[in-house]
């Protein structure tokens, strides 16, 4: 089947379901977006399996399943989303044994599916016919999803009126208590000051 890839777009938070974020894929080729809906837990998943450089105290079920694959001589070849049926997406989980070559595939649902992928940098394909389905043609500019994408975020402070000692400080304080959603606002702020002393 002719398969498209899709690249992580942003996740925002969800303007019509209350505690749900939305997922926005795109394909590479034609720029049509496809909105998945998933949870807080996925979402800050997903976002901190992008952020390379935060590591959580005590591994999450993502990463605990990935160090699983790992140990047992596997990697995941890539994610499709293969179908759509009353608004819920249905994926299957590629994986390849590295000692014979033999593939296994795990039905998931698309939100564990894309924290997985994003793990092990695999691709993310869909189908055409998912596409059209569900697909949505919008003109995003930065400002539409913000900078980095993944941190929408509440703000807790003005961040501007502080040092950016401080702002480190209340970043290792987030990690550590397990608020993710902070810590990645704060690495924002972080990441934008280095660029204007650069």
């Amino acid at each position: 089947m002719d398969y498209k890839r899709l690249i992580i777009r942003g996740i925002s938070y969800s303007q019509t379901q209350s505690g749900a974020y939305a997922l926005l894929l795109e394909d590479e080729e034609t720029n049509v977006k496809l909105p998945v809906v998933i949870g807080n837990f996925e979402a800050q998943s997903i976002s901190l399996g992008l952020e390379k450089d935060i590591h959580p105290p005590r591994p999450l079920t993502h990463d605990l399943f990935s160090k699983f694959v790992l140990s047992t001589n596997y990697t995941l070849s890539s994610v499709i989303i293969y179908q759509i049926v009353d608004g819920v997406f249905f994926s299957n989980i590629n994986f390849k044994n590295n000692a014979n070559g033999e593939d296994l595939i795990l039905d998931a649902r698309t939100s564990d599916a894309v924290a997985m992928a994003v793990r092990f940098e695999a691709p993310i394909y869909t189908t055409p016919q998912v596409l059209s389905e569900a697909g949505i043609l919008l003109d995003l500019n930065d400002g539409d999803v913000n900078e980095k994408n993944f941190d929408d975020v509440s703000s807790t402070d003005d961040l501007s009126s502080l040092s950016l000692i401080e702002i480190q400080d209340l970043l290792q304080e987030a990690v550590k208590d397990e608020d993710f959603d902070t810590a990645l606002e704060l690495q924002q702020e972080i990441k934008k000051r280095n660029k204007k002393i650069d």
